[in-house]
């Protein structure tokens, strides 16, 4: 067999993953005892897993995730109002598949983004496409992208992300043009992709913070009706807690 012009045939079709496993199993001599099916599904296996991990990289990286969050560090303690049932549904991702809405809310330190943070990685790692904003980060985004004529290009982008992540919702009264903004990100989204807002606020103040009766109805007719709702409760874990594990010193 001519070991490196395959192997060099392998690298320039970016079979990386499978070149890099039959280079191994040169140097293992158990391998040569195995039929060709059997060394041809190690090879394949190795392209996969190392495509896969590829992909939650670029998956990850592209979220922007403010906290490495992830859904095996959570503290499903049921004091905090987490229901490890519903913890579990919706880490299995099938609610962003169906373009719905998580709703989370709860006084400061009670994990907020960490959990939201930790569904958007469960959702980088089933494939699919999450970005992380504060709400005023994305507000001001969107007014960068307006003056420099990059919007529709930005609008488009956050429309085909899977799950969109906004925490922070609520911390500062919203602009007639911040209300139109985030009416047409939403608007964008309903019934077609997922979304999951963070925030302070009971869900019974939302509508005031919006500032504009009407704007507000349309925002909230797209976020709360059927949405998936979690109350996070107890005091901040900053405060409770030693700062050792990062699911309690990055909570929000």
């Amino acid at each position: 067999m001519l070991l490196e012009p395959t192997l060099t045939r392998l690298r320039e079709l970016r079979l990386t993953g499978m070149a890099t496993a039959l280079e191994e199993q040169q140097g293992v001599p158990d391998v040569q005892s195995l039929s060709f099916e059997d060394r041809l599904a190690l090879l394949v296996e190795r392209e996969a897993t190392v495509r896969d991990d590829r992909r939650l990289t670029r998956l990850l990286r592209q979220a922007k995730l403010r906290l490495p969050a992830s859904v095996e560090d959570l503290n499903l303690h049921s004091a905090r109002g987490l229901d490890r049932s519903v913890v579990l549904r919706l880490a299995s991702c099938e609610w962003i598949r169906r373009h719905q809405v998580v709703l989370i809310h709860g006084a400061t330190g009670t994990g907020k983004t960490f959990l939201a943070c930790a569904l958007a990685q469960a959702a980088c790692r089933q494939g699919l496409s999450s970005r992380y904003f504060r709400l005023s980060r994305l507000l001001e985004e969107l007014a960068f992208t307006r003056g420099d004529g990059s919007y529709p290009n930005f609008m488009n982008r956050l429309q085909k992300t899977d799950l969109l992540v906004l925490d922070d919702y609520g911390l500062a009264p919203l602009s007639d043009r911040e209300r139109r903004d985030l009416l047409e990100v939403l608007e964008d989204r309903t019934g077609r992709r997922a979304t999951l807002l963070a925030s302070q606020l009971p869900l019974e103040h939302w509508h005031e913070t919006i500032g504009d009766a009407t704007l507000a109805d349309a925002i909230l007719d797209r976020i709360v009706h059927h949405a998936h709702r979690i109350t996070l409760k107890g005091e901040s874990m900053r405060r409770t807690k030693p700062n050792t594990d990062p699911s309690q010193t990055a909570t929000a």
